[in-house]
């Protein structure tokens, strides 16, 4: 609860969902990654085309991830 308290989350669902994309997009792995979301056809495929790889989809948007 202090966590969605901090964040401003009305609520706990809401934080509940960051928490698994943020699994989703780490898998607890030690390595640095970037991350990018999007919706546009044009942008996932340029984000594919220079190596990140997709995680997972909410709503609208599109996580892809790339090792630094």
């Amino acid at each position: 609860m202090l966590v969605k308290e901090f964040l401003g989350h009305k609520t706990l669902d809401v934080t509940l969902l960051y928490i698994q994309i943020e699994k989703a997009l780490f898998r607890n792995e030690p390595e640095n990654f970037t991350v990018k979301a999007t919706k546009e056809p044009e942008e996932i495929q340029a984000l594919l085309e220079v190596g990140f790889e997709f995680i997972c989809q909410k709503d609208d948007l599109m996580f892809f991830r790339k090792r630094k």
